[in-house]
């Protein structure tokens, strides 16, 4: 099972309700994947001096202000830290190899979810409609997002093994499907350094897509090169900071649908998700072809 979600809006106006929108589309597929939930959602894009760094901590009383005390006093830096239940987006100059070295040593228990000028990654366990609500997805505003929710077929339930999940900067994946061959890829890049952080067949292929682009590929031709590397079922929903990006593999046995208007693109695993949109019963409609990349900007 397991459903994706995704909304990328045109119109500057509706911008805004980026998070009001989303919400319906992440609660109704509640009913494909109950385990747990993510969200990705990206925003205009920080200075080109700045990263946003956002964390999880498994701990719900986890004192982020104390990180924030702690994070100047080691590095001498300043930040700006934002803070929700288990989440936090801390927003620095410090370079990115630099907040990971530190994070490692001074919080090593704390989950960093996602790195970049434009993106924040959202991830706990529980029904999606409960996790919406905690983290207050339906006040966030911004250009694009996307969500996941899973129900777990090949490996635990945690908030590290839900989705979207990101490598790089400004990058993530959500999937539903399963792919067959997720250890043969992952040997494949540990041997070029690259390092992962569960058993998750989802892992493995975002961190091969972003490893094909760190070598030079652009985003459709890292698909291209995955349609004959990854084996398996897949319908995957990518974004950056400045698109969202649809494909399935060649069966196509895993559901998508596509709405378009001049306000906004919305993708859901079934069409009930986007029933709520505005405009919706005007909108072009479509399944989504095998091995046809979608790409919209923003």
């Amino acid at each position: 099972m397991c459903g994706i979600v995704g909304l990328l809006i045109k119109r500057i106006e509706l911008r805004q309700q980026l998070g009001t929108l989303i919400c319906p589309m992440i609660s109704c597929m509640g009913t494909r994947g109950p385990d747990s939930a993510g969200l990705a959602v990206f925003q205009e894009p920080l200075p080109s001096g700045q990263r946003r760094f956002a964390m999880f901590s498994a701990d719900a009383d986890f004192d982020w202000a104390e990180l924030e005390r702690r994070f100047v006093a080691d590095t001498e830096t300043p930040c700006q830290v934002d803070a929700v239940e288990r989440h936090a987006s801390l927003v620095s100059t410090i370079p990115v190899e630099a907040f990971t070295n530190w994070l490692r040593g001074a919080q090593p228990d704390l989950h960093l979810l996602s790195v970049g000028r434009s993106i924040d990654v959202y991830k706990d366990e529980g029904h999606p409609r409960d996790i919406a609500d905690r983290y207050q997805f339906a006040r966030m505003s911004g250009t694009h997002a996307v969500a996941h929710t899973r129900m777990a077929t090949e490996s635990s339930v945690s908030p590290q093994h839900a989705h979207p999940f990101t490598a790089g900067q400004d990058f993530c994946l959500v999937h539903n499907g399963s792919l067959s061959n997720p250890y043969s890829i992952r040997r494949t890049l540990e041997k070029r350094g690259i390092e992962f952080e569960t058993d998750n067949d989802t892992e493995a292929g975002c961190r091969y897509l972003e490893w094909r682009m760190r070598e030079g590929d652009g985003l459709e031709q890292a698909i291209q090169h995955a349609f004959s590397a990854l084996d398996g079922f897949f319908t995957f929903l990518m974004a950056t900071g400045e698109r969202m990006v649809l494909v399935r593999d060649a069966f196509a046995c895993k559901p998508a649908v596509v709405a378009e208007t001049d306000d906004y693109v919305a993708v859901g695993s079934e069409f009930r998700s986007l029933a709520h949109l505005p405009e919706i019963a005007s909108a072009r409609v479509y399944e989504p072809q095998p091995e046809q990349i979608y790409s919209w900007t923003v």
